[in-house]
């Protein structure tokens, strides 16, 4: 079992930078891909960033790719979303995820969710 808690988000003006952090309890956090996500409201949740277990692979959606960064620390057992040139667009929940299997659907293979940090990018 891995409990899986957010923290970091916060209101911030366009083009400035937030700095989310997961943190994960349970033995098996440096054996998973982990992955941030986010939800606006009125829409579905949708894929932001991903990593692999050794943190050598990561993966972003198009519309944060050169504008976010995701990292790990597995002594730590922690996951960070470096979020630079924010934009209103990105105002939403950001959630962090434990990979459980592989699909090549982004959105799907993922379980384990915390509870969301808001995130707030005001114009």
């Amino acid at each position: 079992q891995v409990q899986l808690v957010e923290s970091g988000g916060g209101l911030v003006q366009a083009g400035g930078s937030l700095r989310l952090s997961c943190a994960a309890s349970g033995r098996t956090f440096s054996s998973s891909a982990m992955g941030w996500f986010r939800q606006a409201p009125g829409k579905e949740r949708e894929f932001v960033a991903s990593i692999s277990r050794n943190g050598y692979s990561t993966d972003y959606a198009n519309s944060v790719k050169g504008r976010f960064t995701i990292s790990r620390d597995n002594a730590k057992k922690l996951v960070y979303l470096q979020m630079d040139s924010l934009k209103p667009e990105d105002t939403a929940v950001y959630y962090c995820a434990v990979r459980q299997y592989y699909s090549p659907d982004k959105t799907l293979g993922y379980g384990f969710w915390g509870q969301g940090t808001q995130v707030t990018v005001s114009s």
